[in-house]
């Protein structure tokens, strides 16, 4: 029996994060590094390759890895497989943005194991404060998730089939929320869709500016639908997935159309889920299907709630399979969703939901 500490144990002994830094450049570590000590974390070591990494993270047992994806050796996502088979850590890839199909590559990370995707705060731009921000908040957050060991060969999971609902109005939309984990969420239910799925499903995603094409691009290598930003006036159609573009509301409005809105963020929040969620309600009622996945804080909570009141089959993410379960802790705290199931069994439900009959 071995006599290391396991990170939660550890954890219990001390009040700092400590983190290790991934990166191969040396003055993107010694920048990380700044940041991090500024915000009281404990930077345990750092590396400059993936191998490294691996080595570092048994070694030193993190209670955070910062990962970057373009590495000698062996690159970020290699490192995230082998790190979570064997050594489980909490890991946030920080990156720089690149074009779609390379951000694509990015979010592979997410299906390694990697818990979210922060763009690299870029020092004197006019959003530098709001992202050294978002990477702290985000790495003290991700500090207190427990992860589990995950075998490089992963068998496939059983999906529950739900009997299709007769005798139920037919539904026409499907709204869904989600941030933190979203897109390890949206993975899953998507993939399990099929093609002729009836109804189109509009998506809030909260995600660092710029890395959505690359989300898009991500999701529709697995998705037998088609996945898109949405545009201003844009017809839905069945079998589309239409997700809210950076910094503006999406809504849905008369005439089976989408709208986009520049009006102020609420909170902090452009898109919003809530915003999405009103519009759904208003416009639709009883015809939607509303679904909030994991993320921290509580957007979409209260507005989920308003969906149920207006007819419409609510769902909220359960607390064992959501990264963060902030947003659809609220709506079950709020008696806002109907349905509480585990990210896996939502497509099962959404199909019975949907299913046309003749």
């Amino acid at each position: 029996m071995s006599n290391t500490p396991s990170r939660a144990d550890t954890a219990k002994t001390r009040a700092a994060i400590r983190v290790l830094i991934v990166d191969d450049s040396p003055s993107v570590r010694e920048f990380l590094r700044n940041i991090l000590s500024d915000g009281g974390f404990e930077v345990a070591g750092e590396a400059a390759d993936g191998a490294e990494a691996v080595e570092l993270a048994a070694r030193l047992r993190p209670d955070v890895i910062t990962m970057d994806i373009s590495l000698p050796v062996m690159d970020g996502i290699a490192a995230t497989r082998a790190i979570m088979a064997s050594t489980p850590t909490s890991i946030v890839i920080v990156s720089a943005q690149w074009a779609p199909e390379e951000v694509a590559k990015t979010f592979d990370a997410l299906g390694a194991g990697a818990l979210a995707i922060l763009e690299k705060p870029r020092f004197g731009t006019p959003d530098f404060a709001c992202r050294r921000e978002q990477l702290v908040s985000t790495i003290k957050l991700m500090a207190e998730v427990e992860v589990v060991r995950r075998r490089t060969q992963s068998a496939d999971r059983t999906k529950t089939a739900f009997p299709r609902q007769r005798g139920l109005l037919k539904r026409k939309l499907v709204a869904m929320g989600a941030s933190t984990g979203g897109p390890q969420a949206l993975r899953a239910i998507l993939s399990g869709l099929p093609k002729d799925f009836p109804a189109p499903i509009v998506v809030v995603q909260h995600i660092s500016r710029g890395f959505l094409p690359g989300l898009v691009h991500w999701l529709n290598q697995v998705s037998k639908l088609t996945v898109c930003i949405a545009a201003h006036g844009q017809a839905m159609e069945p079998g589309t997935v239409y997700f809210a573009p950076d910094d503006h509301h999406l809504l849905v409005a008369r005439g089976n159309t989408l709208r986009l809105s520049d009006a102020p963020p609420e909170g902090t929040l452009r898109p919003c889920v809530g915003q999405l969620f009103r519009s759904v309600a208003e416009f639709l009622g009883s015809r939607a299907v509303g679904v909030l996945l994991t993320g921290m804080g509580r957007d979409g909570a209260l507005e989920l709630g308003l969906m149920r009141e207006r007819g419409a089959v609510t769902i909220a993410q359960d607390e064992c399979t959501s990264i963060v379960y902030g947003m659809p802790r609220e709506a079950v705290r709020l008696g806002a969703a109907v349905h509480v199931l585990p990210q896996e069994e939502i497509a099962g439900m959404l199909i019975g939901l949907l299913s046309e009959f003749t």
